[in-house]
């Protein structure tokens, strides 16, 4: 898989540096579930995120980084093994931030787990909130509709193993796309 920064339109130069983010994706159909739920609250970013756990929020490192970025990651993975994730209802970080999420019940831990080995090594850095594994439903949207989203994923409900997670990559038309795959090895 092609690792490499994408150079602009019209720009032979690759960008010094190039924005990651890791994450465990949710499978369909629940992802798609999920994903049609956040278009149809309009959220704009509905199709530009795949639905996931963010375990690596937007990262900026130096392409020239990325060799040993990757080898980070594959050490991460190989010490965890796969686990069931229950996503069951929803939850709001609201007030502190405009964002409906579906719940984690079952998995939260070893989220915790996955998480502390990857923003570590190279990627230790620190973050905005305290990491709260969840998974983004609407984000950034007016009041009434996030109490609408709230409200309609309350029944939420998806059962899956976790086999790994993936790194993204944030491209030159804002779309986040895996760059690669982990799988837990451990």
């Amino acid at each position: 898989m092609d690792t490499g920064p994408e150079p602009a339109e019209g720009d032979d130069a690759a960008p010094p540096s190039v924005v990651i983010g890791v994450s465990i994706a949710v499978p369909d159909p629940f992802g798609k579930e999920i994903q049609d739920a956040r278009d149809g609250y309009g959220d704009p970013l509905a199709r530009s995120i795949p639905t996931h756990v963010t375990l690596l929020p937007p990262t900026e490192v130096p392409v020239a980084d990325l060799p040993a970025v990757q080898d980070h990651l594959r050490r991460a993975a190989a010490v965890h093994r796969p686990f069931r994730m229950l996503l069951l209802g929803s939850g709001t970080f609201r007030p502190v931030s405009p964002v409906v999420f579906v719940r984690i019940e079952e998995g939260m831990q070893e989220c915790r787990e996955v998480e502390a080995s990857v923003r570590s090594g190279p990627l230790a850095r620190e973050l905005g909130f305290p990491f709260h594994p969840h998974v983004t439903v609407a984000h950034n949207l007016a009041d009434p509709v996030l109490d609408r989203a709230y409200e309609e994923m309350k029944g939420f409900r998806a059962a899956f193993e976790v086999p790994g997670f993936s790194l993204y990559r944030f491209g030159t038309d804002e779309v986040w796309r895996p760059l690669h795959g982990y799988a837990f090895s451990g």
